[in-house]
């Protein structure tokens, strides 16, 4: 029986909030922020919401970054750009059980409101937890578990709230950021340069993410929103009441080898293909076999990128010039390079272009139009080689 008035209590407990009740004068807001953690998705750690009322009884976590993988065409609407992200709300203890296990620092900082204020955003995150208002379509750069905090100190306090520039106490993390980095930069600062994820990520990554981010756009990233709400003001006031550990654990530092990096590997197959093509010359030969992989590879790779850029809601994925040494007509090409005659002026029109294409990149890449990954160089190289060497060979045997 007693049991059964206790599972009672959570239930009403639970369901109680629907009427949002008025907070007591000691009831406070807090943000909470989350440590990175050694999974590609945890690079850049989280951000939520915290109430807490000691009079009310209440403590709980308003979570903008929760997802259901059970969701009709999740991960066509993943690829589409179109994935829902959900605002949840469970109680504190539960919320940090998670960084307890995987070890995980988490950082609390109150915010200076008053009485009134509290149960002002407390109301909004009610209001925004409602079935009909807790869905929303996720963005990493513009609509994430972070960025949410600027909606709520506008849609709350509009002009009244004043961001200012924080690189110094950034600097703090390990962040080496310019007074006015871009989007690029922003993302880049979590990610080991030679890594996997900030290859790909930098792949898909178009020139759109190469523009200064203002001051409140760089809070989409967890850290430089902790860092933000540190010198943020409110009606000349600072906003941030005080800032406290509630989890203290060291910062994970990533211990990846240099045999699995991907600069590793690419210059592994830069050599192969030097060699190869060094044969090739040396024996009057012509492996077909590798221009079919390099041409094939290549343009699968470009019509993706062209993907990403025109069919899906990405915005992050718009303007992206990669698919210049990553040209989608290889894949067309692909078949016709592996013909032993395939020899013909077009083909040598078509070299010189992709050649063109290459030196193209460079170009985008000197006068910043788009910044893209170093990783990217030896693969470069290892067109421009083989490229040059058809047009060579090409050349001996249309002259003979």
């Amino acid at each position: 029986m007693r049991g059964l008035f206790l599972l009672l209590f959570l239930v009403i407990g639970l369901n109680a909030f629907s009427q949002a009740p008025k907070l007591s004068d000691k009831a406070q807001i807090s943000i909470l922020t989350c440590a990175s953690g050694d999974e590609l998705y945890y690079s850049f750690g989280h951000t939520a919401f915290r109430v807490q009322d000691p009079i009310l009884n209440i403590d709980v976590v308003y979570n903008y970054g929760t997802f259901d993988f059970n969701q009709p065409n999740f991960y066509w609407n993943f690829t589409k750009g179109r994935l829902l992200y959900t605002l949840t709300r469970r109680s504190f203890e539960t919320f940090l059980f998670e960084y307890e296990l995987e070890m995980r620092w988490v950082k609390e900082q109150l915010l200076n409101l008053s009485a009134e204020e509290v149960n002002k955003v407390f109301n909004y995150l009610e209001w925004n937890y409602q079935p009909e208002n807790r869905d929303y379509l996720y963005d990493p750069l513009f609509d994430n578990c972070s960025t949410v905090i600027t909606t709520i100190l506008t849609e709350n306090f509009g002009e009244a709230i004043e961001y200012n520039n924080p690189n110094k106490e950034v600097e703090g993390f390990g962040f080496n950021l310019s007074n006015d980095p871009t989007f690029r930069q922003l993302v880049n600062s979590h990610l080991p340069t030679n890594s996997w994820g900030a290859w790909g990520i930098n792949l898909a990554f178009g020139a759109i993410v190469d523009k200064e981010a203002s001051l409140s756009e760089r809070m989409f990233l967890p850290y430089q929103a902790l860092a933000q709400i540190r010198v943020t003001e409110k009606n000349g006031k600072s906003l941030l009441d005080r800032e406290r550990f509630v989890l203290d654990y060291p910062e994970k530092k990533s211990s990846g080898s240099f045999m699995t990096s991907p600069l590793f590997w690419f210059t592994i197959v830069l050599v192969f293909v030097i060699a190869i093509t060094f044969l090739d010359y040396k024996h009057q030969n012509r492996n077909t076999y590798l221009d079919f992989v390099l041409f094939f590879i290549s343009g699968v790779a470009g019509i993706v990128i062209l993907l990403l850029w025109f069919a899906t809601d990405h915005v992050y994925t718009k303007l992206n010039f990669n698919f210049l040494w990553l040209f989608p007509l290889n894949l067309v090409a692909a078949f016709a390079v592996v013909k032993p005659t395939f020899i013909s002026k077009k083909m040598r029109t078509y070299l010189w272009v992709v050649l063109g294409l290459l030196v193209l990149t460079f170009l985008l890449w000197i006068f910043k139009f788009q910044v893209f990954s170093p990783l990217n160089i030896p693969l470069i190289l290892i067109f421009a080689t083989r490229y040059l060497f058809l047009l060579f060979q090409e050349k001996l045997q249309y002259t003979e």
